[in-house]
């Protein structure tokens, strides 16, 4: 058997909550332990999702609960607590069906006394899972109602595996992850993986694969990232991070025997010599042989088109339009139509909406076509339907057909739109911050290339600024517009108090009576009102001027 021993090689590690334990483990079989905490986990915006599936639980609308992790049962269960009485919610919890994740899941139903129906096997994954639930309930799954406890991020394999083999499913978001509140580490991290400081990094779950990227990409270092992926040994600590690192076609060189952080750096560090030489060869034969290193996809825009005549952009027009639209300083519903228009330049569709994230809600501001009723009205909350679900996790999302069947989608009144086949949602930001989304819809099938996904994502990151400029301009104009109309009903009342021997509270209530009956808004009243005093004081004034004309030509 190898000897544990990293021989001095620097390891990195991307964990938060178990930081020091990794640390000291890594220094225990002999590595040089670098640490960058790569996320946190954080309650979600709202309540809402738990309390509503608290009630239907109540209320029998479950025949089963899937949980995925320890934290998320405690989580889910201390949220519903303080709405509803926590013995009404374990016993509906005892009443219904539990599916969990694996072992830490499974121990917290433990603690709460809630009796579990099915464990997934090693190794934990979501596919694990679906295997055992259809095991268990054969043709009886087609007829559940079924709830998932998710964590950090949706799981859309999941969901869709699920949708196909039972009645409904209802997503339970409980708490999501973000970036730490110290970025520097994980900066640094960055840096040192691409300039190849780094011999081996650890990964222990998707979500630091995640964050990993969106640093690099707000650093526009991913290219280089991902050169320097090529001689750093990566380890894996299951089958759920490998495919989280799939996702960004990354390869682990490593995975243990058991997925746990212990079982990852012990058995690693046995193999580390030798899977470091072979990751130096295999760089060395790709350098030899002229392999390039994935590119831009702003380099490749121009030889992006596909067939059935999608529209042509070269990536000079591409910039040049971009630059033209945030040099124009426009109003914001100005911009937000431009937005629309060359959203629609770069890929033909049959609808176009632009969401601006305005408090916890994404609102409609713009579409290609006509929806005076709901433009400016509609609004979703984060996490709500695809297009929230895109604007929280703020990655894209392609669907080629039959879009209302995913598990994400949620249908609106009024909306033609939620029957269109094709769909393709990408968020717009500024400096890693949400500003809104981006949907394209198509009435028939429709594939988004590759280039199409990375053209629409690229503008939404370019457009991103612009709309955020346009948008605190247009809140600065509204606040100067009810400052300017406080300033009315304040002169106002105090006309109302001189004339009237009125108190500050009948005065105001008074111009509120007259506004709701003449239906206008109080800074009107307030206008006729000091228009009227004014009058009346220019009538004084010139009666009084003609009185003292006539004075002067008696005397």
């Amino acid at each position: 058997m190898a000897t544990a021993n990293f021989n001095g090689i620097r390891v990195l590690s991307l964990e938060s909550r178990r930081a020091a334990e990794a640390g000291k483990l890594v220094r225990t079989y002999g590595g040089q332990p670098l640490t960058a905490p790569a996320m946190r986990e954080i309650p979600i915006s709202s309540d809402g999702p738990v309390i509503e599936f608290a009630e239907a639980l109540i209320a029998g609308a479950f025949d089963l609960v899937i949980f995925t992790t320890g934290v998320g049962v405690r989580a889910l269960i201390k949220t519903a607590s303080e709405h509803i009485d926590q013995e009404r919610v374990l016993n509906a919890l005892r009443s219904v069906m539990i599916a969990a994740r694996g072992p830490k899941s499974s121990s917290a139903l433990r603690e709460f006394g809630i009796p579990i129906t099915l464990v997934a096997p090693e190794p934990f994954t979501w596919r694990v899972l679906v295997q055992a639930m259809e095991e268990k309930f054969g043709d009886n799954l087609t007829g559940m109602n079924i709830a998932v406890q998710e964590y950090g991020t949706s799981n859309p394999e999941l969901l869709t595996a699920l949708a196909e083999k039972s009645i409904s499913i209802t997503r339970v978001p409980v708490y999501q992850w973000a970036l730490p509140e110290d970025v520097q580490p994980l900066r640094e991290a960055v840096i040192a993986l691409a300039h190849g400081h780094v011999d081996l990094v650890l990964f222990m779950n998707a979500g630091q694969v995640a964050h990993l990227f969106l640093m690099a990409e707000r650093m526009e270092y991913t290219d280089a990232l991902y050169e320097g992926f090529r001689a750093t040994v990566i380890g894996s600590i299951g089958p759920s991070t490998t495919e989280g690192l799939s996702i960004y076609r990354l390869v682990p060189d490593f995975e243990p025997s058991q997925s746990k952080m212990g079982f990852l750096i012990k058995e690693i560090s046995e193999n580390a010599g030798r899977l470091l030489k072979q990751k130096h060869a295999a760089a060395s034969l790709r350098v030899s042989g002229g392999i390039s290193s994935p590119v831009s996809p702003l380099l490749t825009i121009e030889h992006g088109i596909e067939q059935n005549a999608r529209p042509a952009i070269s990536a000079l027009d591409f910039l040049h339009e971009i630059g033209s639209r945030m040099a124009a300083s426009d109003s914001l519903h100005t911009v937000l139509n431009r937005i629309v228009d060359f959203a629609c330049t770069l890929i033909r569709c049959d609808s176009c909406f632009v969401y601006v994230l305005e408090g916890d809600q994404l609102v409609l501001r713009a579409s290609k076509n006509p929806h005076a009723d709901i433009v400016d009205h509609l609004g979703l909350w984060l996490g709500q339907g695809i297009t929230g679900w895109v604007g929280w996790h703020r990655e894209p999302v392609a669907i080629s057909e039959k879009a209302l069947k995913d598990p994400r989608f949620q249908q609106f009144k009024n909306l033609p739109e939620d029957t269109f086949e094709a769909f393709l949602s990408v968020p717009i930001l500024c400096r890693g911050k949400l500003i809104g989304v981006i949907n394209l819809q198509h009435r028939k099938p429709y594939y988004h290339s590759e280039q199409e996904v990375r053209l629409l994502t690229a503008a939404g990151h370019l457009v991103g600024a612009e709309l955020e400029r346009a948008r605190l301009e247009s809140e600065n104009l509204e606040l100067s517009d009810r400052l300017e109309s406080r300033k009315h009903i304040e002169k106002a009342k105090g006309v109302l108090q001189r004339d009237f021997g009125l108190d500050e509270d009948t005065a105001y209530k008074a111009m509120q009576r007259e506004s709701r009956q003449r239906r206008k808004s109080m800074r009107e009243i307030a206008e006729a009102i000091l228009l009227n005093d004014d009058l009346r004081r220019t009538r004084w004034s010139m009666a009084g001027q003609v009185a003292a004309d006539d004075s002067s030509s008696t005397s």
